[in-house]
């Protein structure tokens, strides 16, 4: 590891054991720009940032060089910050390891279920964070983020919307998971639905029976809604985050009406510029597998993001992060079997950390009945029974020496769900773990009722 990632690591490291809470995102882009080899000044990260130069050199630089100066114990600026860190690097790694299991058993404590908190350390950034609050900043923004389940796509969403905060934006996050089956049974209701939410969020007055008449139609409606009263409310730019979008694909006709209307504002905010205070982050777990008008479909205009697994870099970083040493071989067997799949690695880590058990006695056990997956691969064992069409596909996978051709829809379906990986309609298995333990159960089956 750098000698950089080394300093930036310590110090984090210790500012979330003294105060509970990590580093803003500017705050380590300041103190990386200033440790690294060909430091940039303050107007240079400001203006890469998009923030103001006084925002950085007055307020947040200041509080940053004071925040580590109360840590190490001396005066540090933006000077001197290198070489005094680099000087104290093997002290500040010993102050942070050598805690007793206090500091660790934070970490270790933190479930690796659900969206990784943005006080966390144990967040792994993959260069596309950047990419993203350049690009939120800009008119006509819309960025589209695309990953199997339990990628980090929320977690990555939620990092987008606190840096929008930081930059005085209203913020709207929708999970299509959180609205009930009855929303999705017309397309009046889910608008409805829609425009309610985004009103309560800006924390305005709900007026929708003052705007909505059924005589023009509800796509209309909403849009009037937006336009005239809800944007109308509001001075600086508002994020519209909609989580699981793909949600709405088993709603076909809906689907087709709500992301041809996301399509129209979006276009909107070339000429309107009451429209130009909307930005747009759509969120999903598997490709559009309906027939949309490329006209009017908001899947292929905006910066595209589909997130990968984890490289061999990433996963050792994790692993330091929770404070473990691993060799060569144990790291390899943990790629081979995960494939850097962020949740997977997550889960075998927080359990060689909480259960104070070796990785390799884990992983050697890893589809066992109680294994640290096994939770992990019943669901998803589930989830295949109720849909027979996915099981026989994904068998034909798993059986497979090569990859195979499957229909379009079953394989966006089974890529959703992290099973296996495409290329065009070539599916292969994704990682190790599915391979073995859905070859041991198809096998176990075969002379059974299928699925049982």
């Amino acid at each position: 590891m750098m000698i950089t990632e080394k300093i930036l690591e310590s110090i984090e490291g210790m500012i979330l054991d003294k105060t509970g809470k990590s580093l803003s995102f500017i705050q380590k882009t300041i103190l990386s720009e200033s440790i690294s080899e060909t430091k940039k000044t303050y107007p240079q990260i400001a203006t890469e940032n998009n923030y103001s130069e006084t925002y950085i050199k007055q307020i947040v630089a200041p509080k940053l060089w004071q925040l580590i100066s109360d840590i190490v114990g001396e005066k540090i600026n933006r000077t001197n910050c290198r070489a005094v860190l680099e000087q104290r690097l093997e002290t500040l790694s010993l102050q942070i390891t050598s805690e007793p299991a206090q500091t660790q058993r934070k970490i270790a404590l933190e479930s690796p279920e659900g969206q990784v908190p943005l006080s966390s350390t144990l967040y792994i950034e993959r260069d596309l964070e950047k990419i993203c609050y350049q690009e939120i900043l800009q008119p006509r923004a819309l960025i589209r983020i695309k990953a199997p389940q339990k990628m980090g796509k929320t977690s990555l969403m939620t990092r987008i919307l606190a840096y929008c905060n930081s930059h005085n934006y209203y913020t709207v996050r929708l999970s299509l998971n959180y609205a009930e089956t009855e929303v999705f049974t017309s397309l009046e209701k889910f608008m409805r639905w829609f425009c309610a939410n985004v009103t309560h969020q800006l924390k305005l007055e709900s007026k929708l029976e003052d705007y909505w008449d059924e005589e023009i139609g509800t796509l209309m409606n909403c849009t009037i809604y937006f336009q005239e009263y809800l944007l109308q409310q509001i001075s600086s730019p508002v994020i519209l985050a909609l989580d699981e979008v793909n949600k709405l694909f088993e709603y076909p006709k809906l689907a087709r009406d709500f992301l041809a209307l996301l399509r129209s504002w979006h276009q909107e905010t070339r000429d309107i510029s009451m429209w130009q205070k909307i930005r747009f982050i759509i969120v999903q777990s598997t490709d559009i597998y309906i027939a949309l008008d490329i006209n009017k479909s908001p899947f292929n205009i905006g910066l595209a993001i589909d997130l990968p697994p984890f490289t061999r870099f990433q996963v050792e970083k994790l692993v330091q992060r929770h404070g473990l040493q691993m060799t060569s071989s144990v790291l390899e067997q943990l790629m081979e079997l995960t494939e850097g799949f962020p949740y997977l690695v997550r889960l075998a880590l927080y359990h060689t950390v909480n259960d104070d058990i070796s990785l390799e006695s884990l992983l050697q056990n890893a589809i066992n009945d109680n294994g640290i997956f096994r939770n992990h691969l019943q669901e998803q064992l589930w989830y295949l029974q109720q849909y027979t069409d996915l099981a026989d596909a994904f068998q034909q996978v798993i059986m497979a020496t090569a990859p195979i051709p499957l229909k379009q829809e079953i394989g966006f379906q089974l890529k959703s769900l992290g099973l296996v990986k495409l290329l065009g309609e070539q599916a292969s298995i994704s990682c190790g773990l599915y391979r073995e333990y859905f070859s041991y159960y198809f096998k176990r089956n075969s002379k059974k009722k299928p699925y049982s």
